[in-house]
């Protein structure tokens, strides 16, 4: 979450195939380069690829209960977000993140106990999806599970917590969590908390890294095969951690700071060393952290403005006000539009990585409805964009088979593998 910040492919997905024509517009040409066989579309390569991204907020919306996840919802539509179970089925995503994301909040017992009240609320509104809706989204808790649901044509709702604040000081809340489903933990957010410094907190870093109750957490992740995420950490925070962590640990929606300077992105020296672990960064397509635009100060004041009047969304309790936030927020887009980046320029991120340290390090983390979209890829459905511009580049299926989730699928496993057996 950042302010500015299938059914599964083949003879079952033929249905839907004109959606996928008319939504995208790229099944028409075959790209060269070196994929699966001469006139491979990327829709019919980006079908036949297990997909993963491994963040978006959408469960923000599904705080509304009038937002239903698994309604059509018209393009145009000021409420429609960009991740829904038919953009999902129709852009061949196989298996998403679902963040229970908390703002950050000052460091006192009151706050402790509404950010965990609030993960709660979230994850238990991604369990209801499921519910709602078992013959088209499942809960995945393991590769194999992702796998198995994707055979069975089904959709994978993973879960993982944004910000580590959610903890508050109780080591045993992790088990708690783990018992309903998280699989990953992003230790902070955009200011510091109780485990470790954040990459954008304006105030003097508070311990310089890891505090000795993260490092505390991060032996009990571990215990608990609960991945490590480090995006929206500091640097000395992300160094620290990754020589804390037995586990490979990976970022679940960042980019590259050599392309665009912002303190959430890493740097090449970080990159290297998140290799050298056997990590993998998720390159997040937040356009902010894709390209530097200049200043929009009224854009910003606005933002502001209606941050303080409404407080953080995790925060709203009644749906009038989520409402009235989310018209606020809509009329800022329409006075100031955001600048976004391109398809061409993610990719650009995704060679950097790919040409520094290897195509086993590097996946695919939107952020979508935490602020992730560019300008040709601005929802769920329009992901084999994506695809296309790497297959244009010269990317083959065995590369994007990797790109696309077996990267992700492989530290996933390694951290299931050395957990402790669960009592």
């Amino acid at each position: 979450m950042d302010r500015r910040t299938t059914l599964k492919k083949g003879t079952i997905l033929d249905t839907r195939k004109v959606f996928l024509l008319l939504g995208l517009g790229l099944a028409g040409f075959a790209l060269p380069g070196r994929c699966a066989s001469p006139g491979t579309t990327a829709l019919q390569l980006h079908r036949d690829l297990l997909t993963i991204d491994t963040h978006c907020d959408t469960p923000l919306h599904m705080l509304d209960t009038t937002w239903d996840i698994g309604a059509v919802h018209p393009a145009g539509s000021p409420d429609r977000g960009k991740v829904d179970l038919g953009r999902m089925e129709n852009g061949n995503l196989d298996a998403l993140f679902f963040a229970a994301f908390v703002s950050q909040r000052t460091l006192i017992p009151e706050n402790y106990q509404k950010a965990r009240t609030a993960a709660e609320n979230l994850i238990s509104l991604i369990e209801l999806m499921v519910r709602k809706y078992p013959d088209r989204i499942r809960l995945a808790t393991t590769p194999a599970e992702i796998r198995r649901n994707t055979a069975a044509g089904l959709l994978s709702a993973c879960i993982g917590i944004e910000n580590g604040f959610a903890l508050g000081h109780d080591l045993s809340s992790l088990q708690t969590y783990r018992a309903h489903g998280v699989r990953y933990v992003t230790l902070c957010h955009t200011k510091d908390n109780d485990i470790c410094d954040s990459s954008t907190d304006p105030t003097p870093d508070r311990w310089h890294g890891l505090s000795p109750f993260g490092r505390e957490v991060i032996a009990e992740m571990n215990r608990l095969g609960i991945l490590v995420d480090l995006s929206h950490a500091s640097d000395e925070a992300f160094y620290q951690a990754l020589a804390a962590s037995r586990t490979p640990i990976f970022t679940s929606h960042s980019c590259v700071r050599a392309l665009c300077d912002h303190p959430r992105n890493l740097s090449d020296a970080m990159l290297k060393a998140l290799a050298a672990r056997g990590g993998v960064v998720q390159m997040c397509i937040l356009s902010e952290y894709i390209k530097t635009f200049p200043a929009n100060a009224r854009r910003e004041a606005a933002q502001d403005s209606i941050d303080r009047v409404y407080g953080a969304w995790d925060a709203i309790t009644t749906p009038e006000r989520r409402q009235a936030k989310r018209e606020a927020w809509n009329q800022i887009d329409e006075r100031f539009p955001r600048q976004l980046a391109t398809v061409a320029e993610v990719c650009d991120h995704i060679d950097h990585v790919v040409q520094l340290v290897g195509i086993d390090h590097i996946g695919i983390g939107t952020d979508f409805d935490g602020g992730g979209g560019v300008r040709d890829c601005n929802e769920v459905s329009q992901l084999s964009a994506i695809t296309a511009e790497l297959m244009r580049r010269g990317y083959d299926r065995k590369d994007l088979g990797k790109l696309w989730g077996g990267n992700f699928l492989r530290i996933f496993q390694q951290a299931l593998d050395a957990a402790e057996p669960v009592r």
